[in-house]
């Protein structure tokens, strides 16, 4: 996205850009019906984890909004096509979000319970990705001069870390947080953390050690099941994280810079200790008479051509999407040049220009070629969720500042963002048994015809549905949402 679609209040604060989509208008009347129903269900399985009613309704209404079709998923357009023209109300729901006492964590961790029960798959991935916010001025927490991916350069943005989950039955997300640059932890930014509610206990983290922490809690947890980690070359090129996978006990396969140090095949190492004379070593060490380390670039290049060979990475929207692969056994080095793990290289080319990309992954040798060139291609249902945040349910609609306020928002977005994964699993299975009930079906027609009760769906929603005409209004015969002055 431009910078020139965004748009700036008077205060020159950025207002977050629209989705960029219409409402889809894809939803027959009863099917929104059914959604708000739906919505009213999938939230109550959440309600014990908010300590008081007025939280457990503002986080619904704040749902049912990002589900809405309307343009801007903010406080002020929400209760404006609820509500009317309400300040109270719409101070309300800010303070929800900036000031409510209500934890996140729980709610993630039930969020992940449920993206076990409907995707959970032992061979399952969990995907690791940074996504930049777009920010004019300091008036936010964390935001910085940085590089962001959404703009593909250098800006003013907040950048954060996701956690998405990946099987043969779908992707949602899983975790989020905010990455805080350097800076942001001197003297001179002190009063801004204070300002914007950063913990008092929070340290500087790089992205990769911020992702390794989700990895870890989630394997501490062990709700959700997964082997594999798959992460961009931000996380392989660092050797900590891929220590940290392979010692949660979990297979990585990382893209690596063209330029990463690797030691071909297994190195005899020396271990720290006393050696035959001389001072004690204090690292491990190759042995004297190893070849050198080389770039892997230059691992590609001595290759000869028959050791490339040609694997399909996925089905396209145009069709199968291949490429020429490579693989050799090396030796890992960490950042001071001593010796780490043995790894498999894994060299992907292009078929037309030859554009080369490495990656490494710690998979045992059991592990196929093509599971490998498969999942050298596998981090795209990251990218998807986040078009489908963005452009769907307002991840980057957003206003709050706070360090709380921002991580408030972010778990409503997944929350939201399951929740459509939710439907289109559902109407999938509604289609299926459509389909697989209606040979045996077709004799009886008539007599299950005069049984069905009037409005009846199979199909409650269309597979694939974007769900972007939910109302606002809650369904009959709800308490309407509280008005009270505080949301905390």
């Amino acid at each position: 996205m431009s910078t020139k679609n965004q748009r700036y209040n008077d205060d020159g604060r950025t207002e977050p850009p629209p989705s960029g989509h219409k409402p889809s208008g894809n939803l027959a009347r009863r099917d929104v019906e059914a959604m708000a129903e739906e919505i009213v269900k999938f939230h109550a399985l959440f309600h014990d984890l908010f300590v008081r009613r007025e939280q457990r309704a503002w986080s619904e209404f704040y749902l049912r909004g990002q589900l809405s079709d309307l343009e801007r998923k903010t406080a002020e357009p929400m209760i404006l096509a609820r509500k009317g023209a309400n300040s109270a109300a719409v101070r309300t729901l800010q303070q929800f979000l900036s000031l409510g006492t209500w934890k996140d964590d729980p709610i993630l961790w039930r969020l992940q319970e449920l993206t076990a029960k409907e995707l959970g798959e032992g061979d399952g991935v969990v995907i690791l990705d940074g996504s930049g916010f777009p920010k004019q001025g300091t008036h936010s927490v964390g935001v910085a001069r940085q590089y962001c991916g959404h703009l593909g350069k250098l800006a003013n943005c907040q950048h954060a870390v996701f956690a998405a989950y990946a099987s043969s039955r779908g992707y949602t997300f899983l975790d989020r947080t905010l990455y805080m640059p350097e800076k942001w932890f001197d003297e001179a930014h002190a009063t801004l953390r204070e300002r914007y509610g950063v913990p008092e206990d929070l340290r500087f983290q790089t992205e990769p050690q911020l992702g390794l922490e989700m990895v870890r809690g989630l394997v501490t947890r062990g709700t959700v099941p997964f082997r594999w980690v798959l992460a961009d070359e931000t996380y392989g090129a660092d050797p900590k994280f891929l220590d940290g996978v392979e010692g949660l006990g979990k297979w990585y396969v990382v893209d690596v810079p063209v330029s990463t140090m690797l030691w071909v095949g297994k190195v005899v190492i020396e271990p720290a200790g006393q050696g035959p004379m001389g001072r004690p070593r204090k690292h491990a060490r190759v042995v004297e008479g190893t070849p050198p380390r080389q770039e892997a670039r230059a691992i590609a290049a001595g290759l000869p051509e028959h050791a490339w060979r040609r694997y399909r990475i996925k089905e396209g929207s145009k069709g199968t999407i291949e490429a020429e692969f490579a693989f050799r056994r090396v030796t890992r080095s960490n950042k001071g040049g001593k010796p780490s793990a043995e790894a498999t290289l894994v060299l992907r080319r292009s078929l037309g220009d030859r554009t080369m990309k490495v990656l490494l992954t710690n998979a045992p040798r059991s592990c196929t070629r093509k599971r490998l060139a498969r999942l050298s291609g596998q981090r795209w249902p990251v990218e998807t969720a986040f078009e489908e945040a963005k452009g769907e349910v307002g991840m980057d609609h957003y206003e709050v500042r706070t360090w709380r306020g921002w991580h408030h928002h972010m778990t409503q977005t997944l929350l939201a963002h399951f929740f459509l994964v939710r439907m289109r699993l559902r109407g999938k299975k509604s289609g299926a048994d459509a389909a697989a009930g209606k040979a045996a079906d077709r004799g009886h027609a008539a007599g299950k015809e005069a049984d069905r009760r009037p409005g009846h769906r199979n199909t409650p929603v269309p597979a694939g549905t974007k769900l972007r005409g939910v109302s606002l209004t809650p369904p009959p015969n709800r308490r309407p949402t509280p008005a009270a002055p505080e949301a905390a």
